[in-house]
């Protein structure tokens, strides 16, 4: 433990340096120096997360670095903590922040200081969701975030932008508010909103159904889950590529964190009941819009619909309730973080230089940017999940856990491995080879100092989780089996009452 409020720091010092570029002149000094701000102050930020992981003991599954204070009428704390589930997705969040803020260095020129101030912002909401252990907090957290990238979306999106922000915002906006109904009856029915003390607490069979579908309505839209997916498409697209980045490698994966936290060790008899539910959407997910992203012409959106297809595996896995598949899926999600961040990073690389996303636009880049064609390769390996990349890890053990529970599932989402293959390696064929034969991309430059220092370290931590998962399973193994054996305790507990009648 540490004896200063670690968590609060983390989470609130990009606050702090929004405020203070709020303060600084609108002249070009000042937007030099928001973006330096900026800059620094997530690089500390991510500093502080590496703390956390040095300081975090893996053994046990207990909340670590605890922060309680009172705050609302006595009933709701300021209640902050981490263990093995959320604290992988705390420094995915951190350390995504700062190669955000340097890929939107050149790119963002107009309204430079608000644009860094919206950055920082969301990252507070972002890591106060994974860290907050009340349900309060975690509720003005989750929906708190929806503000900053909707802002982002609408300001300094493409020319469709307002509409794909407004999708957005009331497609997240609607399902949160069910959540919200089933947060306040599951605090008439246990008297707290102490989610430490929920998670052992034994709600009614009746509530435990509606409540998972009013979380399944705020975290299937958030992952998302088909069919409340076509709201992610048109945000990507719209969006800049840091807010690209940020959507798709850390605000998809509160939907799957919330299944972790909430609705599998709260709801445990209602998660096995619906459980047939989730693998149908999940392999609906993976093979509908596999097959939707080979007849994309606009490299975000082919990614963005790979995206909706690897959350299939991620709620698959969890579902299926074994070590494996929650280990797995976990995995997916830190993987699918680093790995989709840097693939609308490439996306955002060539799109600096032509203004178009079109598929059609570009091939035979690999005559002039070797590097990017490099890069762009391995990223597009763990994408389609090639052995020897995160990718593979995090596909390989859902399907092992799923495998153990229902074949038939597991049999179908392996299509979704075959599709991946096939997306990626057209995508990859029609961009980087062939022939140069389009006039506009003579002149193209390579990749520049820069955009080497932002995407060098996802091609690292792609390769080396690839070769050595070990760092991540580990911090969340502890956790995962407590929370399989609270689940199987809870079910089981179910099963004998009702034989005793």
């Amino acid at each position: 433990m540490t004896s200063w409020p670690i968590l609060s720091v983390a989470t609130f010092l990009p606050l702090a340096g929004a405020l203070f570029i709020a303060f600084l002149p609108e002249d070009e000094a000042g937007i030099r120096n928001a973006r330096w701000v900026a800059l620094w102050t997530t690089l500390v930020t991510f500093a502080i997360s590496l703390i956390l992981i040095w300081r975090f003991d893996a053994g046990s599954a207990d909340f670590q670095f605890v922060e309680r204070h009172p705050w609302l009428g006595g009933a709701i704390t300021y209640y902050m903590g981490v263990d093995g589930i959320s604290l992988p997705f705390v420094v995915l969040t951190t350390a995504l922040m700062p190669i955000s803020i340097l890929a939107s260095w050149e790119a963002i020129q107009r309204r430079v200081r608000e644009y860094m101030i919206a950055f920082l912002v969301l990252e507070t909401l972002m890591v106060g969701t994974f860290c907050a252990l009340d349900l309060v907090l975690f509720y003005l957290f989750f929906e708190g975030g929806l503000i900053p990238m909707f802002l982002i979306i609408g300001v300094w999106g493409g020319p469709r932008r307002v509409y794909a922000s407004f999708k957005f915002f009331l497609y997240t906006l609607l399902g949160s508010v069910l959540m919200l109904l089933a947060i306040m009856a599951m605090y008439w029915e246990a008297g707290t909103t102490d989610i430490a003390a929920l998670l052992h607490h034994a709600f009614p069979r009746t509530l435990q159904t509606w409540a998972f579908f009013a979380f399944l309505a705020s975290f299937a839209v958030k992952l998302p889950m088909w069919p409340v997916h076509t709201w992610l498409p048109d945000a990507h697209v719209e969006a800049p590529t840091a807010g690209s980045v940020i959507l798709a490698a850390i605000l998809l994966k509160m939907g799957g964190y919330g299944f972790l936290r909430f609705s599998l060790p709260m709801f445990p008899q209602a998660s096995l009941e619906l459980a047939p539910l989730i693998y149908a959407l999940s392999v609906v997910a993976i093979v509908y819009t596999s097959l939707v992203a080979l007849m994309q012409e606009d490299i975000k959106k082919l990614v963005a619909y790979s995206s909706v297809a690897h959350m299939g595996f991620v709620t698959m896995g969890i579902f299926a309730m074994t070590a494996q598949g929650v280990a797995g899926g976990i995995f997916q999600m830190i993987s699918h973080g680093i790995v989709s961040a840097a693939l609308f990073l490439c996306v955002g690389v060539i799109y600096d230089r032509m203004h178009t996303r079109e598929i059609a636009a570009y091939g035979g880049l690999v005559n002039r940017m070797p590097v990017y064609a490099f890069a762009f390769m391995v990223f597009t390996l763990a994408n389609a999940g090639l052995p020897g990349t995160s990718g593979f890890i995090g596909e390989f053990l859902t399907l092992i856990g799923t495998f153990r529970i229902n074949n038939s599932v597991a049999t179908l989402a392996t299509l979704g491995t075959i599709l991946s293959a096939a997306y990626a390696l057209w995508l990859y064929r029609r961009v980087i080879f062939g022939k140069l034969e389009k006039p506009s991309l003579f002149a193209i430059t390579d990749v520049g100092w820069r955009e080497i220092v932002v995407l060098a370290p996802l091609v690292i931590l792609t390769v080396v989780f690839g070769i050595y998962p070990q760092p991540v399973l580990d911090v969340s193994a502890t956790s995962v089996a407590q929370m399989i054996d609270s689940f199987q305790h809870a079910v089981s507990s179910v099963q004998s009452a009702a034989l005793a009648r």
